[in-house]
């Protein structure tokens, strides 16, 4: 179901699930590109349990970087890499594919159940995260610092 330009599903119960919603468009060579295709794709695939993606600023544009909590034991390698990649560009196109992919320990969410797409971002610009108080999982910002963001 489309509604507004976001996808909605529709529940075994009747409920509705909208994806869509973002705090963050991201917009590398200046193309506007809506997060919840790339979710779609990427939470689509069976090792990927969750993901969150943001524009990074870099040289005057953007860049897409990708961060994915995967199933219990797994390791993201070249090869999930690249499957994950392959599955954005066949679900969207290839201006949605990412710069970077990189494994997570978790997700950072709003207590109103929202991906904190700002928040991550902060982290990666290297500035202080605002609206602390309004995250579910604080610890889960933890793992974005240490993170090896330049490269591949």
């Amino acid at each position: 179901v489309w509604c507004h330009g976001d996808f909605a599903e529709i529940t075994e119960n009747g409920g509705f699930i909208i994806h869509g919603r973002s705090d963050a468009t991201l917009n590398p060579g200046g193309i506007r590109i809506g997060t919840a295709d790339i979710y779609r794709a990427v939470e689509s695939l069976p090792t990927v349990i969750d993901s969150i993606v943001i524009g990074q600023k870099l040289d005057g544009d953007e860049r897409v970087i990708l961060f994915v909590k995967l199933r219990p034991s797994l390791v993201l390698d070249d090869e999930m890499r690249k499957s994950i990649r392959d599955a954005i560009q066949n679900f969207s196109s290839r201006r949605h594919v990412p710069a970077r992919v990189l494994q997570v320990d978790d997700i950072p969410y709003t207590i109103n159940g929202k991906k904190m797409e700002l928040a991550v971002r902060d982290i990666v610009d290297g500035k202080p995260v605002r609206n602390v108080s309004s995250i579910a999982n604080p610890q889960s910002l933890e793992g974005f610092d240490r993170l090896e963001i330049s490269g591949e």
